[in-house]
């Protein structure tokens, strides 16, 4: 490990990379410090405590809705954006086309799409938690121009996170999306701890056991799955051009449990919150039928067997719908065709994209259900012991564990690639 880190930092690209990062991460640190004016901190902190969905909402945007900061909705309209998007390739034939056949160029115009489509849902966001906060009195009467003000800012705060995990994902290492929202996650480890310490009693020391043996297992079944692979045997046939051969050689294609990572579970708390805002801001309407609306969707969200069974049905779900994009098993079938390549037992072309599809359906059923499971495990632990800050946490955890496994494995096959370039 300290190996690694030695090579990490004495390679000039490496270290200019992470230095990158690291200076990223803290302009989104103090973007987050820096509030939108007309607001009451003691009531906000009052009001996230003693709601669920915002402090869910809180958790996902990085604490930024601590203080109602300029980037307060977090990456959340970038990644329902990407969600639309991702869905309209199921329903738009030149969107799936774009996305899985034009190559990069494609995805690149594919990105900006939801880039664009951002921007809107921002907006549209924004106004609804103002909306909701002034309805609570944590937001003074600003009027309509500091209405649009704020909308304005707080949509500007999401495009510059969009941008600077556009600017991590280019010239860094690993996703930036994913890993401003675990810099968000971990701002808040210290503050977290403090509060419990000073709460704690000995009648909850069972309730923190069973959240920690319960981390471990977190912990130790994100790696497990989403290291695990399933190795599927190809072998090359022999090819002489000119005075050359090629081929002849046996290698294997890696079908990985978990294709679509941490994905599934982003998207999973990203379309949870939206019931939560929608309640929300229904609940204070005239309209009775709007009230009822209102009065059905947080019941949902506060009946912990319903949540957690949506919970765990959307991570299951998304885990399918991310690798079935991602992932198709007719092109990597005609691409191993092309090269010469053959599965052992298996026909070319159509055969072989059956088999692969098959033997993806299953290892991903694993994964979807074993991250669904995990995904939930922490409320079964709040149901049992009663305290809040668990569920939170074993979220928090989930997403913080998938992005480090998937920053850690970007970072070996940087330095592996140096390895083989001194050869």
């Amino acid at each position: 490990m300290f190996d690694k880190l030695t090579m990490l930092f004495r390679a000039p690209d490496l270290r200019k990379k992470v230095l990158f990062i690291l200076a990223m991460l803290v302009l989104f640190r103090i973007a987050a410090a820096i509030p939108v004016p007309g607001v009451d901190i003691s009531r906000l902190k009052d009001f996230i405590a003693g709601n669920q969905f915002f402090g869910l909402f809180n958790i996902f945007s990085g604490g930024a809705l601590d203080n109602l900061s300029i980037v307060m909705l977090g990456v959340g309209p970038f990644i329902t954006a990407s969600i639309i998007m991702q869905l309209l390739t199921m329903v738009v034939p030149r969107f799936k086309e774009m996305y899985q056949e034009e190559g990069e160029a494609g995805r690149a115009r594919f990105n900006q799409y939801s880039r664009l489509l951002a921007v809107p849902l921002a907006l549209l966001q924004s106004y609804g938690l103002l909306v909701l906060l002034s309805r609570q009195h944590v937001i003074g009467n600003i009027g309509v121009f500091g209405y649009l003000t704020n909308m304005i800012v707080a949509a500007a705060g999401s495009v510059l996170l969009m941008w600077l995990g556009e600017l991590i994902t280019e010239k860094g290492i690993g996703n930036g999306v994913s890993l401003i929202i675990f810099a968000g996650i971990i701002s808040r480890i210290p503050r977290d701890l403090q509060q419990e310490l000073f709460s704690f009693s000995a009648d909850k020391l069972p309730a923190y056991l069973a959240f920690l043996v319960a981390s471990l297992v977190v912990i130790a079944g994100v790696v497990i799955i989403s290291e695990g692979t399933r190795n599927i045997p190809v072998s090359y046939a022999k090819r002489i051009r000119g005075m050359r051969m090629y081929g002849g050689v046996s290698t294997h294609l890696p079908l990985r449990v978990n294709q679509a990572g941490v994905i599934p579970i982003i998207f999973a708390i990203s379309l949870l919150l939206f019931p939560g805002l929608i309640g929300s801001f229904l609940a204070g309407a005239a309209n009775p039928i709007l009230q009822k609306i209102s009065g059905i969707l947080l019941g949902i969200l506060n009946n912990q067997l319903l949540y957690g069974l949506i919970y765990f049905l959307l991570v299951f779900a998304f885990t399918y719908f991310y690798t079935a994009v991602t992932f198709d098993p007719a092109s990597i079938a005609e691409n191993i065709q092309k090269q010469g390549g053959f599965i052992l037992g298996v026909r070319p072309g159509r055969p072989t994209a059956e088999m692969l599809s098959y033997i993806l359906n299953r290892i991903t059923l694993a994964g979807g259900l074993f991250l669904g499971i995990v995904a939930v495990l922490p409320l079964v632990v709040r149901g049992v012991f009663q305290i809040q800050s668990l569920t939170l946490g074993g979220t928090a955890l989930l997403i913080v564990v998938s992005v480090v496994l998937e920053t850690v494995n970007q970072i070996d096959a940087q330095l592996v690639t140096r390895e083989y370039e001194r050869i």
